[in-house]
């Protein structure tokens, strides 16, 4: 099988490795090993290690799945608020154009 290759921007890879400590931090709080937390999750072991590495191949709802478990707060804790900003953030998305249009811009002038 083929591995896939993704580069991040530093911003993003640091903050990919933190939550990745994050989860860490969590499973080990709770006392779990990588085993159960892989377990719980529903993937192998292979793929929490790889959380555990903040690696970017793996899939982001692996990542949100883990952090929910071990307790990392992702948006509110609480469902309603989660259910409302939804809602809210939804209606500002149906505010907007549905699609992007390229804006036509001046040549950049990067010979230095």
């Amino acid at each position: 099988m083929k591995t896939r290759h993704v580069t991040l921007s530093p911003k993003a890879a640091l903050s990919l490795r933190l939550f990745a400590g994050l989860i860490e931090e969590g499973r080990l709080r709770k006392g779990w090993t990588r085993d159960e937390l892989a377990e719980r999750v529903g993937v192998g072991v292979v793929t929490i290690r790889q959380v555990a590495k903040g690696s970017p191949r793996v899939a982001i709802g692996t990542y949100f799945e883990a952090a929910a478990l071990v307790g990392v707060s992702l948006f509110t804790d609480d469902p309603d608020t989660l259910k409302r900003e939804q809602a809210t953030q939804r209606e500002r998305l149906t505010l907007l154009p549905k699609r992007a249009r390229r804006q036509p811009q001046a040549p950049i002038d990067d010979d230095f």
